[in-house]
């Protein structure tokens, strides 16, 4: 996590040196008026321009953490905060180090975890004030981040958390098998096998963990859906192919077999693509990794369709989309052979999820 770390005392220049010295990959921001007080590794601002200062950091930085009071810190960072999703970890330590405490993006942002991690440094006190940790209960952001799924709704996981601390049954089907290890016990909860067998418990909320697109107006308000990230879309284009030309046809294929996009993990196509800028820029809008696969490796998969003659004679490779997705899964299970446009082809494959440790 990339830390900065803002003094603006005397005391507080001594405690972010030992914090800078601690955390790994933090920056130390001291103003000027005691440059002498934390080492020569440092930064110095002008006391006056600490706003200006915490605002042109804001968006380089996974994590602050703000060694003053807590009402200055508040203040100041206001205008800039924008979604729990988004929002860096805040921590703010008093002058005296005697308690770090977690104030912003506890969970998503790991707030909570760096706060620990300060007082651990510094023999600080940490406080945490985020509901389910004050009650040694599991919160489902936390679950989403640590097992790197997306929450598809980011309002739903107050719904749940507020059912757990409630003491109310929430209903799971997770196929990973992963909440249930996560959870160990704790939180009123009951694993079932599919969709329909949940809804129809007496539980009062719904985890869902799944890649399948599930209409809007199917999903109850206290519904919660975590998508693992284990598509893999094989791709081929026509040279010239624009982003937007793929992305349609592709968001058309994922939502006729009912998969979301926000599952996919990574696009893969042959090499000779590496330069095909509609593709780079599908994969950057979607977020994710484009992986390039030679001719040879392609070749050397048995996938379901016929070769292409027209793919085996312009690049070598008797098909792209299908062996190039059961490349990019490592092996996968192929969910959508070979369809084609005018322009794209496009299989899909998932990629098969390891066994939990119990």
């Amino acid at each position: 996590m990339h830390v900065a770390v803002i003094a603006i005392t005397r005391n507080g220049a001594q405690l972010g040196q030992r914090l800078r010295g601690g955390l790994p990959e933090a920056e130390l921001h001291v103003s000027s008026r005691y440059a002498g007080q934390a080492g020569t590794a440092r930064r110095l601002f002008d006391p006056a321009d600490l706003k200006t200062l915490a605002a042109s950091l804001w968006k380089g930085y996974d994590g602050f953490v703000f060694i003053m009071a807590a009402g200055i810190v508040v203040r100041m960072i206001a205008p800039l905060l924008e979604s729990k999703e988004t929002d860096p970890a805040v921590v703010v330590m008093d002058d005296a180090g005697k308690f770090a405490i977690s104030l912003i993006a506890g969970h998503l942002g790991g707030a909570n975890e760096l706060a620990e991690r300060c007082a651990f440094i510094t023999g600080a006190r940490p406080v945490i004030t985020t509901a389910t940790d004050a009650n040694g209960l599991p919160s489902f952001d936390l679950l989403a981040k640590e097992q790197g799924w997306v929450i598809d709704d980011i309002g739903r996981v107050k719904v749940l958390n507020r059912l757990l601390l409630d003491g109310e049954e929430i209903a799971v089907v997770d196929p990973t098998g992963k909440t249930r290890c996560w959870l160990c016990g704790r939180g009123k909860t009951s694993f079932h096998d599919t969709f329909a067998e949940a809804m129809e418990s007496t539980a009062r909320g719904f985890l869902f963990v799944t890649n399948r697109h599930l209409p809007p107006q199917t999903q109850p308000d206290n519904l919660l859906i975590l998508r693992p990230s284990n598509l893999v879309l094989g791709i081929g284009c026509n040279r010239g192919t624009t982003v937007d030309d793929i992305d349609d046809f592709v968001t058309a294929q994922l939502k006729r077999i009912f998969l979301s996009r926000k599952s996919v993990r990574l696009v893969a196509t042959v090499t000779v693509k590496r330069d095909e800028e509609g593709l780079i820029a599908f994969a950057e809008r979607l977020g994710v990794p484009l992986a390039f696969f030679g001719s040879d490796e392609l070749n050397a998969v048995a996938a379901p369709s016929p070769p292409s003659s027209h793919a085996l004679a312009a690049i070598g490779a008797s098909g792209v989309a299908e062996p190039a997705a059961l490349l990019g899964s490592g092996g996968g299970r192929l969910l959508l052979k070979k369809v084609k446009s005018e322009n794209v082809t496009l299989a899909v494959a998932e990629i098969e999820e390891e066994e939990p440790h119990v």
